[in-house]
């Protein structure tokens, strides 16, 4: 059956019509990505609960084509831009956790090889990897590095037909459950190279990161490089710098942006359907002024989040986004899907803190998202450094 905008979105959750131009495949995509959504959503919160990784989910949005992020693989129908975006919108919408798969899978570790790699390494991996066969990580963060990952330590010295690779990573997902990793290390010659590495190759430790109060449906993992030799068919041949895993960087940095919108639309709808049913002293919370109040309030930013994201695709489709763009977006729009689930999350009592109504999630998955992909500081910085000139970072 064919689904149109307002099927997909609550009565108010696009205010503006926002997105009451999507159409064609665009909808028809997303309105996959939400059937997926609706079927995984009975099994979020028990794997989040469990901090445990539905691998099979992943695989099931394999089949559906949702792990591409816009990548041309044979045999399948094109996914645009912006079905793209729409797509990692509703993924969070539904759960963080599968939205960063998808993104980890796709947007780092695919791209990187879309990007960067040569014809043969496209073959041999972006199809199986599509079909989630092959799970990829993308290892860039180490212990000492996040923000300024620009210095790196992790080094890969050339040994005749061979890259030895040492160093540490850190909150690489699927860096422990994975059969692949896209390590970047700094070459002989002091630049940046991307390297793909088998995760059971002699040398290549990887421990998952436990304890965390945050996405806990995707592992990510500490991982150690002891000598890892690495053929030099398996280098990309294209990452000669760090700009080039920079370029990488920047679709996710957007993506983040949509991501966040998802979860804050989900967070908003989910209050206000609460607030809708739920009575207190006689009458429905939503009869009560500062109910109203919060409602507007967590719509403003719903809104203004949308608007981010719809003109930054329009400069990504056009070919003419930049990184300061990107970030700016990426700073926004975390910070206002925090707000958006702290509202939520008060709005809901008690019950607020229950996961079954999702905003708790939500509101701790957030936090992920605030911070990876460049911190809310850096992003900060990036778009300062564009207004003064002066840069306060480097």
């Amino acid at each position: 059956m064919t689904q149109s905008v307002s099927d997909i979105l609550g009565a108010t959750a696009d205010y503006y019509q926002v997105f009451s131009d999507v159409s064609g495949d665009d909808l028809t995509w997303w309105a996959q990505a939400r059937e997926f959504a609706e079927w995984v959503r009975p099994h979020i919160n028990d794997a989040w609960e469990k901090a445990e990784y539905n691998i099979p989910a992943i695989e099931e949005a394999a089949r559906r084509g949702l792990v591409r992020d816009t990548i041309d693989i044979d045999g399948e129908r094109p996914m645009s831009i912006r079905a793209n975006r729409l797509i990692e919108m509703e993924l969070a919408r539904c759960d963080a956790s599968v939205a960063t798969a998808v993104i980890v899978q796709a947007g780092l570790a695919m791209q990187s090889i879309n990007l960067c790699g040569s014809q043969e390494q496209k073959q041999t991996y972006l199809g199986p990897m599509a079909r989630m066969e092959i799970r990829g990580g993308f290892a860039l963060t180490e212990p000492n590095h996040g923000s300024d990952s620009i210095a790196l330590e992790t080094t890969a010295v050339r040994d005749d037909d061979d890259w030895v690779l040492n160093g540490e990573k850190r909150w690489i997902g699927h860096g422990s459950v994975g059969h692949i990793t896209v390590v970047w290390a700094r070459m002989d010659d002091g630049e940046v190279g991307g390297f793909i590495v088998d995760q059971n190759a002699p040398g290549y430790e990887a421990e998952t990161i436990t304890g965390k109060a945050s996405l806990r449906g995707i592992p990510q993992a500490r991982i150690t490089l002891n000598d890892v030799h690495v053929p030099d068919s398996r280098r990309l041949p294209k990452a000669r710098s760090f700009r080039d895993t920079a370029t990488v960087l920047g679709g996710t940095r957007v993506g983040v942006a949509w991501s966040a919108l998802g979860i804050a639309i989900d967070c908003y709808e989910k209050a206000l359907a609460y607030a809708s049913q739920r009575e207190q002293f006689g009458r429905p919370l939503v009869k009560n002024q500062i109910i109203q109040q919060r409602l507007a309030d967590m719509l403003m930013d719903v809104t203004a989040m949308a608007l981010y994201c719809k003109r930054l695709l329009a400069l990504e489709e056009s070919g003419e986004m930049t990184e300061k763009q990107a970030a700016l977006a990426k700073v926004h729009n975390t910070r206002g899907a925090r707000r958006v689930a702290a509202n939520a999350r008060d709005m809901l009592g008690g019950n607020g803190i229950l996961l079954e109504h999702d905003v708790i999630r939500h509101m701790l998955d957030i936090e992920s998202l605030h911070t990876y992909e460049g911190t809310d500081t850096i992003q900060s910085l990036i778009v300062g450094k564009t207004i003064t000139g002066v840069s306060a970072y480097r």
